[in-house]
């Protein structure tokens, strides 16, 4: 079924199927988010093992974030074409690609071919990120907040089996350090994939024959709110994704364990998705700036922690933070994304908000590397202030300008 047939919101089943697509992919959430968090926890640490320079060891994550931009507008086209039920489905084959490669790079040793699995990671990834659209498309204005925090609130359950996986899978094949922990990751691929082909349900198209091509997207992109939703929406996830990728290997080479590091991203994303089961009525209770603007605050918060020491204790503390941070800042950039497009546009604007994002993401990954060999912990924590002052500066003067209007 084409996606321009689909309906942003169903009169006649209020928010029933909303609820049920939400809950879909908030499972969908938890099993492809384990598949990214056993790249994510695994990441820097083997670049460490296999890169020829150890500037290079973020760069898998890179690799996966630059996958992640690769696979946004492909998985608009295909969700405008086919649908969002069958553009997430396909995504499985990327997605267990991913596994089946990272097995066969531990078992090669090869920094090159982990770099092909990281990628195809980055490429399942752009998919489940998008989850969270296809619950607000069938959504009610009221409901939307909370469709998409419950989509998100899935990968709470990715933050305790992807580094379980990880902790308990790691020596399973020896000498082969991780082998098992990614024929595990192909596994979880396949099972979300499993979930969205039985019970996601894409809205009857009987009630909805449109076929407006809306307006262009130099044209939406020019609203102010998009505008300050993009950059809210890059602010959170760029910066999120420089701590998150510098912090295990920052711990390795502070003298801690691979299991206090991959606990340390167990926290970190816990606090991601946790406090999505009330995110959603934060939004409706305070509005969508003061939301965006709390989670900025404590994005910075945990630059302040990183700072404090390189204790075990600094840097879960600082990657919980990180993750609330991120939670608050990103569903609420995500909810003004929602509200700056027609029901004709939903697909490319989400997509092009998303290529957006995991582009400067991509940038800010191959600079972690980098930063993190010549320069150390410390700069890539001193970083996040500039952004996040840029990011609220812009949030303060969308609500002064609403304001205004309103008066």
């Amino acid at each position: 079924m084409s996606a321009i047939a689909e309906t942003p919101f169903d009169a006649l089943a209020g928010d029933r199927l909303a609820k049920r697509n939400a809950l879909v992919l908030a499972a969908g959430q938890a099993l492809a988010g384990a598949n990214n968090t056993v790249i994510v926890t695994t990441g820097s640490i083997v670049g460490a093992m296999f890169a020829p320079d150890k500037s290079l060891a973020t760069l898998p994550i890179s690799m996966m974030v630059c996958g992640m931009w690769a696979g946004t507008l492909p998985m608009g086209y295909l969700a405008k074409r086919f649908g969002r039920r069958i553009a997430y489905a396909s995504a499985t084959i990327p997605g267990a690609l991913a596994g089946f490669i990272g097995y066969a790079a531990m078992l090669r040793g090869s920094f090159w071919l982990y770099l092909v699995s990281a990628f195809f990671g980055g490429l399942y990834a752009s998919s489940h990120m998008s989850y969270r659209f296809g619950a607000a498309d069938t959504a009610s204005p009221e409901f939307k907040p909370k469709a998409i925090a419950y989509v998100m609130a899935g990968g709470l359950v990715a933050a305790v089996i992807g580094p379980q996986l990880v902790i308990y899978t790691k020596d399973l094949m020896p000498p082969y350090l991780f082998a098992a922990s990614y024929l595990g990751q192909a596994a979880f691929a396949v099972l979300a994939g499993i979930v969205i082909l039985t019970f996601f349900r894409a809205p009857g198209g009987a009630h909805f024959t449109s076929t407006k091509v809306g307006r262009p997207i130099a044209e939406i992109a020019r609203q102010p709110k998009f505008i300050v939703a993009v950059v809210c929406g890059v602010a959170s996830y760029a910066l999120m994704n420089l701590m998150m990728t510098s912090a295990p290997l920052a711990m390795f080479d502070c003298g801690h364990s691979v299991g206090d590091a991959a606990l340390g991203i167990q926290w970190h994303v816990l606090a991601m998705y946790g406090p999505s089961f009330f995110t959603g009525s934060l939004i409706l209770r305070f509005g969508v700036a003061r939301v965006a603007a709390a989670g900025l605050v404590l994005l910075a918060l945990s630059a302040v922690v990183g700072l404090a020491g390189v204790t075990v204790a600094h840097f879960w503390t600082a990657l919980i933070l990180l993750g609330v941070g991120w939670n608050f800042a990103f569903v609420a950039a995500t909810t003004m994304v929602t509200d700056c497009h027609r029901p004709e546009e939903r697909n490319k604007v989400q997509a092009f908000n998303d290529f957006l994002i995991y582009g400067s993401m991509a940038i800010g990954s191959f600079v972690s590397g980098s930063m993190l060999a010549h320069f150390g912990w410390y700069l890539v924590n001193v970083v996040m202030f500039p952004v996040v002052a840029a990011a609220g500066a812009l949030l303060l003067w969308l609500t002064l300008r609403e304001r205004a209007r309103a008066a």
